[in-house]
């Protein structure tokens, strides 16, 4: 049963599209069938040549009276400045905000469990939930894991656990975002946005349920995390500096927000820059005793190694 109490919370769901075309329709179905109603969506999109725009405009067109569909356009710039284009956008409807793949598919209570979540949160909370991995025609593949740890800001330095599209802000996670004026610069929005409300004290929730289908297919950037093949991905990642150049990247962006962090996480930071200007074994001591961490102790090992060999 669809929610219609007027008075529920309306969600605008925040949409970067690109050449979504082929999965698109069943991802906006999956809108159509959640619990909770009460929603709107916003489409960015970043020059599409295929046929997104008229998939939105008919949608647009068929939900008219019901949700309000608005169509944008993308910075052009990727996904991270898209999404983050989106939530600076000086139009924003006030009220939570739910970020969305173009090639998911959402199960019917997932908006009625982020709003769950965001209560139990606080006024500034990230929500962020599990999903079913699957290959392109929609089969089961894997499952994504809670983190073992307590989210945190020494825990967001180095890694982060909640995906992108099956994140929900709260109004002042939100306002937290506008205020912070970062528009571009991290590689990954997800990361950035658990980085920013934990480190300004904000609440994340993490939900142990899983509430997508989190398509994976070619076009997929980051894909599947776990097995041999994942870690394989990451460590060259790593060796390349894709890992190192995304931390510096988010660096940036704390530096120029600063303000917004508590005094706590600030000193955090600090650490972790003095750490940097050190060289081999003992810029990972000076990391270690700054806290940084990632969910495990083994993954954890690795991030310091990393950083020994300069690159972290």
């Amino acid at each position: 049963m669809t929610v219609t109490d007027p008075t529920a919370p309306r969600i605008t769901i925040l949409l970067a599209s690109y050449n979504g075309a082929r999965h698109l329709p069943e991802q906006l179905d999956s809108y159509l069938a959640q619990s909770h109603a009460a929603w709107d969506l916003w489409v960015s999109d970043d020059g599409s040549t295929d046929a997104t725009r008229e998939i939105v405009a008919r949608f647009a067109k068929a939900q008219s009276g019901r949700h309000a569909v608005r169509l944008v356009e993308g910075p052009r710039r990727g996904p991270a400045a898209n999404f983050l284009s989106l939530l600076a956008h000086p139009e924003l409807p006030e009220g939570p905000v739910a970020l969305s793949d173009q090639d998911d598919v959402w199960r019917p209570e997932k908006l009625a469990r982020a709003l769950t979540g965001l209560a139990r949160g606080g006024p500034v909370t990230l929500y962020g939930a599990q999903s079913v991995y699957t290959d392109e025609d929609l089969r089961p593949i894997g499952r994504t894991r809670p983190p073992r740890h307590a989210p945190s800001f020494a825990n967001a330095l180095a890694q982060n656990v909640v995906s992108g599209h099956s994140s929900v802000l709260s109004p002042g996670a939100v306002d937290l975002v506008r205020r912070s004026g970062v528009t571009a610069g991290p590689e990954h929005h997800d990361w950035w946005l658990y980085l920013l409300v934990a480190g300004a004290g904000g609440a994340v929730v993490v939900d142990p349920e899983e509430v997508a289908l989190y398509r994976q297919h070619g076009a997929n950037q980051m894909g599947a995390h776990r097995g041999l093949r994942a870690s394989w991905a990451r460590a060259r990642l790593v060796m390349r500096r894709d890992f190192s150049d995304w931390v510096e990247a988010n660096l940036d962006a704390l530096a120029r927000t600063e303000p917004l962090l508590t005094e706590e996480n600030r000193a955090i930071l600090a650490r972790v820059r003095a750490a940097r200007r050190r060289r081999g074994p003992l810029r990972a001591l000076a990391l270690a005793r700054a806290g940084v961490h990632r969910q495990s102790r083994l993954t954890s090992a690795c991030l310091y190694l990393a950083a020994g060999l300069g690159r972290f």
